[in-house]
């Protein structure tokens, strides 16, 4: 029915809708148009229903610029005439002097159920999701790339900015051991403080997790949408985004999908950074201890000479006192570097670890009982936490052992004689095992906190510098942690921590 013979509901109803509509006849002849198709109908600009008129009866490939969209029609026009699909759709671009924009084409047959008498023909702007959906694909290929938390974090930022339209966001992370949130990056937000959106967001972001669903919410300062961040392996944290007034609830909805999606993507990347970190850490300590082990060889035989000499020397010069007292120092030189020498040989040529069930309480138990003496010598005592519950994690009895008595060793030298060691050991929130062990002694500098665990690297006098790199070495090998603090409030606390045992 041509379209200016149809009720003037109908018509209104065709020009009221935001696509535009279009009839054609077998032929491709128009037979009907909506008021928001026929502004681009090339008539004498009459307006209204002589403009839409004037295109009746016209060749809708008269309005086709390309071949190729032609031809796409003209395909179109046949499956539906031959009845071998109910709908044809494509997308296709349309640029404009200001920006692209792409719109989706859809062709349906008029079909009274014995004859198909023409085609429909109607498009709609989908510039929105199809920018979200370039978004996502740009996403999780400059995500894919990215090997360094930095990165990750640059990525991120750059695609939530294409995507969704905000004016800031944060990206917050669970600490394994203590399961507070604190944000690793951020963009925008205005004056807030790290610690003022850590303390009003943390109800959002605990319930994002829990839901493990996309969470709104509108705050005095505007619309807040979160998405959480979880991996398999044990990733947890949150994406919010501080976005800009959304028109509609489907627009609103499809920036949740965007954002959960882009989470999802994010949290893969940041436990893949880990991953990444972790490797090129053990690379990093597996060639210093091929180093290591090769200085260690090198210097055993010499060591061993002059230890000879020296006691050779030292029991001939017995009348001798400054003589007898220089080679003393000599042959007390000479056992320090051997113990440097045997440290260095267990760093570059450490014995495999064996994994298997055990209580790492247990292993504490015969480290303090065997160390008696070292904290009777100082007066110290120890005020011992352990858990409730038993702990049951995949460990190497001996290697760990090793750990412990390390760092009680360190505990102890740093200690005030006469005070109080505290070993705390608990379950942590990702059920592994955690164990802190404080002192208060002096608070180790600033500066020097990130340089404890290099090798070589010691502020003590006397000390090697290789301990606590092996300690390391030793936890990495266990899948677990080892971190140090240093406070005057609390002292300076070393953690070590084992991850959950796996599941059978």
């Amino acid at each position: 029915m041509p379209i200016d013979e149809q009720p003037p509901f109908a018509r209104r109803l065709l020009d009221a809708l935001p696509l535009t509509v279009w009839a054609v006849d077998l032929e491709g002849r128009i037979t009907a148009a909506n008021s928001a198709w026929s502004r681009f109908a090339t008539d004498n600009g009459a307006p209204g229903i002589a403009r839409e008129a004037a295109v009746l009866g016209r060749s809708v490939f008269e309005h086709v610029a390309d071949d190729a969209s032609r031809e796409q029609i003209e395909r179109a026009m046949t499956l539906l005439r031959e009845r071998r699909v109910p709908v044809v759709r494509w997308e296709f671009p349309c640029n404009s002097p200001s920006e692209e924009r792409v719109f989706l084409m859809q062709v349906t047959a008029i079909d009274d159920g014995t004859t198909i008498s023409g085609f429909v023909f109607s498009t709609v702007d989908i510039t929105p999701s199809h920018r979200s959906r370039e978004a996502l694909i740009n996403t999780g290929i400059a995500l894919a790339e990215a090997i360094s938390l930095d990165r990750v974090y640059e990525e991120v930022a750059l695609q939530l900015r294409r995507a969704v339209p905000s004016t800031g966001f944060v990206i917050t992370l669970a600490d394994d051991d203590t399961a507070e949130f604190r944000i690793t990056h951020r963009q925008g937000y205005g004056a807030h403080t790290n610690a003022e959106l850590e303390a009003r967001l943390l109800r959002t972001w605990l319930d994002a997790l829990a839901s493990g669903h996309v969470v709104r919410q509108s705050t005095d300062i505007g619309l807040e949408i979160t998405a959480p961040l979880i991996t398999a392996e044990g990733v947890l944290g949150a994406i919010t985004l501080y976005a800009e007034p959304i028109e509609s609830e489907q627009a609103l909805e499809e920036a949740e999908r965007v954002l959960a999606v882009i989470a999802a993507q994010t949290a893969v990347a940041i436990e893949r950074a880990w991953l990444v970190e972790r490797v090129e850490q053990k690379r990093r300590l597996e060639a210093i201890g091929e180093v290591a082990a090769g200085v260690a060889h090198e210097l055993r035989n010499p060591l061993f000479g002059i230890s000879s000499a020296a006691q050779l020397l030292q029991f001939r010069a017995k009348d001798d006192p400054v003589v007898e007292r220089n080679v003393g120092r000599i042959l007390r030189e000479v056992e320090r570097l051997s113990q440097m020498v045997t440290s260095l040989l267990e760093f570059g040529r450490p014995n495999a670890v064996h994994l298997t069930p055990a209580d790492p309480e247990t292993v504490w138990d015969d480290i303090l009982e065997g160390e008696r003496a070292r904290l009777e010598t100082k007066l110290l005592t120890i005020r011992r936490h352990r858990p409730e519950l038993a702990v049951r994690s995949l460990i190497d009895v001996q290697q760990l052992g090793q750990v412990c008595r390390n760092i009680l060793a360190n505990a102890c030298d740093a200690a005030p004689d006469g005070s109080e060691l505290i070993l705390h050991t608990q379950i942590s929130p990702a059920g592994g095992w955690r164990c802190r062990l404080t002192n208060g002694g002096p608070v180790i500098p600033a500066d020097v906190l990130p340089h404890v665990f290099e090798f070589f690297y010691s502020n003590k006098t006397g000390g090697t510098g290789i301990g606590l790199a092996l300690c390391q070495r030793i936890m990495d090998e266990h899948g677990g942690t080892i971190s140090i603090d240093s406070t005057h409030e609390w002292g300076t606390t070393l953690t070590l921590t084992l991850p959950p045992p796996i599941a059978t």
